[in-house]
């Protein structure tokens, strides 16, 4: 198979990282579903694209719904017959410390951080094993190798990140690999959603140096483009 023949579905693909990957890799001739919760932009950014002639589609996607990822998953093999590479990368990060007791915001981080990542993993593996290859990437932070105050839960939901995609890696044959990659502090609207007063103002001087979502795009790119021998475990990509 040739890089180009690659069918890719990429979760939060309607903005930051996620869109920049949708970007990158169709310009880069694979065919690319973006899938999120908000249809408006993922049409708008899927627009954009086929007006260049590249390969786009759309899935609206809430990760947390195990059936609506399974949903979208059996859409994508009858459309295109295949999933070669699946981009876990829906993420939300209301950052607060843990004595504000924001347990709706913590439950929220478990389910999308956590949950919509093992929902991923567990819809395009049956798929992946009959077609004997496939690649899972699971995007993680910096906050998967250290914690931080106000960040407690969101790292304890990366570190669960990191910790599951070495499992995979150990578990899986039939030909699939695994990556996972950890950005530093990146251009996007993970911060946007933070309501600790506290915590929103720390993340504007940590935020005034950062990375260009498509820096992690070539990152996936990087991974997704060796040679099918090649599995890349583990990057982590930080602003200089």
């Amino acid at each position: 198979m040739t890089t180009h023949e690659k069918v890719v579905l990429v979760t939060g693909g309607s903005s930051g990282i996620g869109a920049a990957t949708v970007e990158k890799l169709a310009e880069q001739g694979l065919t690319v579903i973006a899938a999120a919760r908000r249809t408006g932009k993922l049409e708008e950014l899927a627009s954009k694209l086929r007006n260049k002639n590249y390969a786009v589609d759309y899935k609206q996607l809430d990760v947390t719904n195990f059936e609506q990822m399974e949903q979208v998953v059996q859409e994508i093999k009858e459309a295109y017959g295949q999933l070669d590479v699946l981009v876990n990368n829906a993420g939300i990060m209301p950052l607060s410390m843990l004595e504000k007791r924001k347990i709706t915001e913590w439950n929220q981080m478990i389910d999308v951080n956590i949950k919509g990542v093992l929902h991923g993993i567990a819809s395009v593996l049956p798929l992946m094993k009959v077609q004997q290859r496939g690649h899972i990437i699971n995007i993680a932070s910096i906050g998967a190798y250290s914690v931080t105050p106000t960040a407690s839960v969101y790292c304890a939901t990366k570190y669960a990140v990191r910790a599951i995609t070495d499992g995979l890696r150990q578990e899986l044959t039939h030909n699939i690999r695994t990556t996972l990659i950890s950005p530093g502090v990146t251009e996007s609207e993970l911060a946007d959603h933070i309501t600790d007063g506290e915590a929103s103002e720390a993340m504007v001087e940590y935020r005034k140096i950062a990375l260009p979502a498509s820096a992690i795009a070539d990152a996936i790119s990087y991974a997704i483009l060796q040679p099918s021998e090649v599995d890349v475990n583990e990057l982590v990509v930080r602003p200089t």
